[in-house]
Formats: C-alpha cells, structure tokens, sequence
C-alpha cells in the first residue's frame, strides 16, 4: 500500500527571488552551490558529511540544520508528495504535486542547483482561505521543511482540488500516522532547521491582522470600514444600507457634499475567495449609473483571472484592493479611525532593525 503524501514547504528564496521561475518552469528548487551533484547521497548521515565537506567553516549545529534540508529535498520528498509555495510578494499560494526524482543542474537554473519538477495544481491561492494554524505552519523561513500538524497534508490537498475550496479543517478523529525511528529522526532534525532559519513576523503579523478584520468585520460591516477609511482620506462619504445595492455599497467623493472630483463607486466584497469579473462588470455599470470618475473594488480574497484580464487598461479608471493593500490604508490612516472601529482593530506600531 502506497503511503499517503505529505506536504512540503519549499520556498523560492528569503525574497521570493525564485517563485516566479518555480511557476514558468513548474518545479521547484534550493540553491546550495557549493554541495555540488547529490544524486549518489543516500542517507542521512551520508548528507552531514557532505554538509561539512561544503561549509567548512560553519559551526557543526548550522551545518547539520542544512543538511536536514538538503536531504529532505534530495532523500525525503517522493513522487506525489504536495509542495507548498508561499510566494513571497503576494498574498497568494502555490500548491502542485511533485512528479519528478531528484536532479542536479550542474550551470544552475538561476540561482537553483537541485530542482525537482511540480505539476502546480493551483498557482494562486488566497492566504484568506487557508486557516491561521496553517499559515503559522508555513512561516518558517527554512528553505525545505514538512508541514504535518493539524492534518495539514488533507487539508492542502483539499485546496488544491478546486478554485472554490476554502481550508476544511482537521478531520473528526483524525489521528497522527505512526513514524518510523529514522523518520522521527529525519523531522526532528528539520524542524531545528526551521527553528534556527527564523520566522517570517511579517507575513504572520499580516495574516492575523486579516484574520481579525474578518472575524469583526464580515459582510456590511466591512462596507463601513472602508467608508471610514475613505472619510479618514478626506472623502464624504454614504455608506448603502444593508440589503440589495445594485452594485453599490459606498458613494465617495470630494468637497462639502461629496460632489466633486474624483467621485468614486465602491464594491465591497468580504468573503475569502477571489471575486470574478462578474462583480467587475457589475462595478463598471455602477459606474456608469453614478457619473462616478472611478470605482474601487475591495476584495478581501483578490480576484480571479478573468477579472484581471477584463481590468487590463483599466489602471486610471478601477482600482482593487484585497487584503493586503486594506491593510495599508488602514495603517495610514489608523489614528483617524473611530474608535469602535480601533476597538476591534488594536494596533501598535512596532519599529525593528530590518536585518
């Protein structure tokens, strides 16, 4: 009986410099320059040695936790295994199904030395329909690393099966699979990896922030936390009652009446999956209706495809905010909020040194 697939987070850099060529290539890789074909590497300990053959002067502890890495990449991985890709630049991830063995690309692919091909399943999803424990499972800047708990191999699986699938949840009684000695081995030693590679606080700060915003601000009540951060912009603002909207959930516009330049229709959409260009029709129509200089559309998912391609030359004329531009609006404008709406939103600003 073939063993179930587990997932795998392999990320394409700490900038996602690579996440773009994991997507046209469909594949994913690490660097390691120096270590050279790993091909004839079959163990473990096989890969320790070779670690300290290729850093020589790290300490032992570091080189090891890269070693975990590499042999999970080279050793651990097997053909329909799911490989999760946070891509770093948006708020957006990519899962496939590894269908490759191992290989080593002598003159690199990029800045790529060891590469294994990925039939990407779905190269886009939303962090808003993934649950938080695994988005927190996912945080590690570690390069390779197995994401097992809270069912976390189904779950993504799930994702992966359809554009409209939203994060199940652990499965009534679902229980751990037994491992063996040198497997339990094999995720200890990786998850030290993970531990000594950091944390992306960021994208973790960013995905609690969205998390409270959905939770305290879902259906209507999102419509009246952009009007208030379009009132804190200096618009005027009406706001449409709950109900039917014909397409319009805010009017905003400039001046004592909220007549002048530029007038905008807003669409506000709060749930977690991408809107489609249905809604961006209907918004187009709003605008029309309206006499309107602009519309705004608030996607907490983002958009689908087809609504991106219709908004192509659109730029002066609609813009989109999902969560994360939400997010930045709200930062600027956070002292001007009411303060209900700071209530349910507590935020602190916090400087760090951005090594």
């Amino acid at each position: 009986m073939a063993p179930e697939p587990r997932a795998w987070v392999v990320r394409g850099g700490s900038k996602g410099e690579s996440d773009s060529l994991f997507l046209e290539k469909n594949l994913v890789g690490i660097g390691f320059p120096e270590w050279g074909d790993l091909t004839a590497v079959t163990s473990r300990e096989a890969m320790k040695e070779r670690a300290l053959q290729a850093l020589p002067h790290a300490k032992e502890a570091s080189a090891f936790n890269y070693a975990a890495q590499a042999w999970a990449f080279r050793g651990r991985i097997q053909q329909g295994d799911l490989v999760v890709v946070p891509l770093k630049n948006t708020q957006r991830v990519a899962l496939g199904r590894v269908v490759g063995d191992y290989q080593y690309v002598a003159d690199g692919l990029g800045v790529l030395h060891h590469t294994r091909s990925v039939e990407w399943l779905r190269r886009g999803v939303p962090r808003t329909v993934i649950g938080k424990d695994l988005l927190y499972s996912i945080g590690a800047f570690s390069t390779v690393v197995q994401v097992q708990r809270n069912d976390a191999a189904w779950r993504f699986s799930v994702l992966a099966g359809s554009p409209d699938a939203e994060d199940p949840g652990e499965r009534a009684g679902a229980t751990p699979k037994p491992v063996s000695a040198a497997e339990s081995t094999d995720e200890a030693e990786l998850a030290d990896a993970a531990t000594e590679s950091g944390f992306d606080v960021e994208a973790y700060v960013a995905d609690r922030i969205t998390a409270r915003i959905r939770e305290r601000f879902d259906g209507h009540r999102l419509a009246e936390l952009v009007g208030a951060v379009l009132e804190a912009e200096g618009f005027t603002v009406q706001v449409s009652p709950p109900g039917a909207d014909a397409g319009v959930d805010i009017l905003a516009g400039r001046g004592l009446f909220g007549m002048d330049s530029p007038r905008v229709v807003v669409q506000v959409k709060s749930e977690p999956k991408p809107v489609s260009d249905t809604v961006v029709s209907q918004l187009h129509g709003a605008i029309r209706r309206n006499d309107a200089d602009q519309g705004l559309l608030v996607a907490m998912g983002g958009i689908t495809k087809p609504a991106e391609q219709q908004l192509i030359g659109q730029k002066f004329h609609v813009a989109v905010w999902d969560s994360e531009r939400l997010q930045r609006a709200i930062f600027d404008n956070y002292e001007a909020l009411p303060a209900d709406i700071k209530a349910d939103i507590p935020l602190r600003r916090t400087w760090i040194l951005a090594d």
